[in-house]
């Protein structure tokens, strides 16, 4: 059994990939922006993760959506249905919640295949 770790630290690690199964969480780097920028932030440091791993968002399987303000969700489904793989959704759910930084919006949590 191989699991490999990019970019551990004690904490946490970046991502972690185990037989072929990507595991990775983004949150967005402008803490500034409307729910939608964050999200299409969010999506496009998930795009990087992955092409890193050596995937792509067509082989999501699962995708866990922290949103902290439910009236964000229209704002935050606009920026996914522009981003996600036409033919490719995952299973997904968005879930309210308080996250720890204050001015995080959306933090996405994902699974995917290599």
């Amino acid at each position: 059994m191989t699991i490999e770790r990019i970019r551990p630290e004690p904490r946490m690690s970046d991502i972690v990939i185990h037989n072929n199964t990507i595991y990775y969480t983004a949150v967005p780097e402008n803490l500034d922006a409307d729910a939608k920028d964050q999200t299409a932030e969010t999506l496009a440091i998930i795009d990087a993760a992955l092409a890193e791993a050596g995937s792509d968002k067509s082989k999501i399987l699962d995708a866990t959506l922290f949103l902290v303000n439910k009236d964000d969700f229209p704002a935050m489904n606009e920026a996914w249905d522009a981003w996600i793989s036409p033919g490719n959704a995952p299973v997904r759910c968005t879930v309210q919640a308080n996250l720890m930084n204050p001015k995080y919006k959306i933090e996405i949590k994902i699974i995917a295949a290599r």
